[in-house]
């Protein structure tokens, strides 16, 4: 058996971008408290399929499927799967994400659009997939993965464009979603700071140091307490929060 306290016990999870970082630790915390747990990943299939063995080692149950999550017909087709399988959605975390370190004048149009589809088009398809199966039930909670970026932070957390206005997209989405699906579905935003992940392996030392040197406690944050932070939002002790933006970030932005 899982050997949490059970919090998500009966729960059936998708969690995007699950494949690494942030979106793995999720996956195995929320397979920890007794949720079954879809594994979506895009790319990293080797990774995905870790995750799903390590999850049934410890007694708990997943399944993995690989998806573009910028993209309606394969998102319907993971909700499809889900359901096949499991009969229920409880949780939806839209975590997919992905960066391009480069400022204005570097950037293409290009890299704005597949940043725009992955991380904030995903959540509004995603959201709209599972919506209707949880009014159905209901009962539901959705957790957006946004950024500090999104939010008035320091300069460093601002510097990529297509970046931040992705996840401040996602900040004043989620706001409006959790009017729309209100009073059965929760949705509410996680704004993780610089957060020891691959995804800090293609910044510079000197961009590190800086953040660090931002954060007051000293650090970076470890993906386990970010997903600490999405499963208070995903269980019940939550029911009466929608709407909200927690900030997980070590004090980061002081502003």
């Amino acid at each position: 058996m899982p050997s949490g306290s059970g919090k998500l016990t009966g729960r059936v999870a998708i969690v995007t971008g699950a494949s690494r970082g942030i979106g793995s630790a999720i996956a195995r915390k929320f397979a920890q408290e007794g949720a079954k747990v879809v594994i979506n990943y895009n790319a990293s299939s080797k990774q995905a399929q870790e995750i799903q063995r390590d999850i049934a080692e410890k007694g708990g149950e997943s399944i993995v499927f690989k998806g573009d999550v910028s993209n309606s017909r394969e998102v319907k087709a993971m909700v499809e799967a889900t359901m096949a399988r499991f009969g229920r959605v409880d949780i939806l975390v839209n975590n997919a994400g992905i960066i391009f370190r480069k400022k204005i004048l570097e950037s293409t149009e290009e890299e704005w659009d597949r940043t725009m589809d992955v991380n904030l088009k995903s959540v509004y398809l995603c959201s709209k997939a599972v919506a209707p199966i949880m009014i159905q039930q209901k009962r539901g909670k959705i957790v957006n993965i946004s950024s500090i970026s999104g939010l008035n932070g320091p300069p460093s957390a601002l510097e990529i464009p297509d970046y931040t206005a992705s996840k401040a997209g996602i900040i004043g989405l989620s706001r409006a979603l959790s009017l729309n699906l209100a009073p059965l579905i929760n949705v509410n935003v996680v704004c993780p700071g610089a957060t020891e992940t691959d995804m800090l392996g293609t910044m510079s030392e000197e961009r590190r140091r800086v953040r660090i040197a931002e954060t007051p406690l000293g650090r970076f944050g470890r993906p386990d307490e970010i997903a600490a932070a999405v499963l208070f939002l995903a269980s019940d002790d939550s029911d009466f929060v929608t709407g909200e933006t927690l900030v997980v970030s070590g004090g980061r932005p002081q502003t």
